[in-house]
This record gives structure tokens, C-alpha cells and sequence, in this order.
């Protein structure tokens, strides 16, 4: 018995209502794909990408994995950056965590979980790495969060694929944002890098900024 029968009734419901607003809809979207922006996101449901910058499917390429982390060991993660980079051409790699973030509390706290276990050592060590930071934070969980997408969009920049884009003169800016369940509300880390000479000047400072919120306020997660 298939019990997701509601799931289809959506579908429906939502290609009907997108028709009624824009008849040609389907039609240009089948078209071509042209994305200006690729977001690297967490997997959390609760974070969906094209509505928290309302855009229209077609308009943001997206690759989405548990804790938003970027490592140079995942094809996936860099075979999604080469494509959008060197066949889309995005222009703007967004990478974007959001407070609350279970995977970044699982490495924090140290909860056993499994296999993902595995994958979250890259936020711990992004923990040992700014403990000095961590320990003077009002909350520490939302300075981890938003310590680990400035590590990641670090990596991006350290990618060879946006590394070889950047020598060939490609317009490629990469951004760290995080996300505020509480409120539904992005917000810049600081972190925007055009060019292989800003990537440790954006990596700095927005450190520097981290630094500064974390002794200074809490985020509502």
C-alpha cells in the first residue's frame, strides 16, 4: 500500500498552482539551467535553501550534506564545485551553515552516533583548532557553527577547481553565511573572497568578527 499517496496530491497541487502564476514555467525551465549562485549547505530539513533566498527552481544550484562541510577527500562535494564553476559558470559560491546544527552539536559534545562519526572529525577539529575562541564564548554551540562554515568556505577557496578558475581570470566570489532557525534570518560571517590574494585576508577576518560575537552576544539557535 503505498501511504505517500499525500506526497503526490502535493506535487500536483504545486505544479497547478506554478502554472496558474506562470504559464511558460515548466517549459523555460526545461529549457536550459543557468544558475547564478551554487549554495553548499547542511542536509537539516528544517533549511531549505531556494525559500530562504527566495529563488525559483533554476535559479541556485545546490549541494547539501550533514554539517555543510567541504573536504578535498569528497568527490561529490568537488565534482558538484567543478560543474558549477566550469560548466554553469556561477559567479557566487555561497556556503551556509545555520545555528542549531545537530552535526556541529553531535562533534561538540561528543555523542556517538555511528558512521557520521567519522565525517563530524572535521568539526572537531575545527573545535581543537579555535578552542582558545570557543572557551571565551557566551554560546559556545553558535560560535562553532559559525566557525566551521569559515573553515569550509576556506576550503572552497583551497579547492584546485576554484583555484585554476581564479588564474584564469573567471568572476568567482566565494561567500560564508549562516542561517538563524529562531528567526528565519541570514547573516553574513564576513567572509567574501574574489580572488586567490583575498582568501586569507576574508578567512581573517572573519575570524576576527567570530571573535568578536562570540564574547559579546548570544544567536538565538
Amino acid at each position: 500500500m503505498d501511504n505517500l499517496k499525500h506526497l503526490f496530491e502535493n506535487n500536483r497541487a504545486w505544479a497547478a498552482r506554478t502554472v496558474a502564476e506562470d504559464p511558460t514555467f515548466f517549459h523555460q525551465l526545461t529549457a536550459q539551467q543557468a544558475p547564478r549562485y551554487l549554495w553548499i549547505g547542511c542536509s537539516d530539513s528544517r533549511v531549505p535553501a531556494n525559500e530562504i533566498v527566495g529563488l525559483r527552481p533554476g535559479e541556485l544550484f545546490v549541494h547539501r550534506n550533514v554539517a555543510n562541510l567541504v573536504m578535498q577527500t569528497d568527490l561529490n562535494c568537488l565534482s558538484v564545485l567543478q560543474y558549477a564553476i566550469d560548466v554553469l559558470k556561477v559567479r557566487d559560491v555561497i556556503v551556509c551553515g545555520h545555528y542549531g546544527c545537530g552535526g556541529v552539536r553531535a562533534a561538540l559534545e561528543g555523542i556517538r552516533l555511528g558512521l557520521i562519526d567519522n565525517w563530524l572529525r572535521a568539526v572537531r577539529d575545527t573545535d581543537e583548532k579555535h578552542r582558545t575562541m570557543l572557551d571565551a564564548a557566551l554560546d559556545r554551540a553558535d560560535c562553532l557553527c559559525e566557525l566551521n562554515v569559515i573553515e569550509q568556505a576556506r576550503n572552497v577557496g583551497n579547492t584546485t577547481v576554484v583555484q585554476d578558475a581564479w588564474a584564469r581570470g573567471q568572476t568567482l566570489a566565494i561567500h560564508g553565511w549562516i542561517y538563524a532557525l529562531g528567526d528565519g534570518l541570514l547573516r553574513s560571517l564576513e567572509f567574501v573572497a574574489g580572488s586567490g590574494d583575498a582568501l586569507d585576508r576574508a578567512y581573517s577576518s572573519a575570524l576576527l568578527a567570530a571573535g568578536e560575537r562570540a564574547s559579546s552576544q548570544k544567536h538565538a539557535s
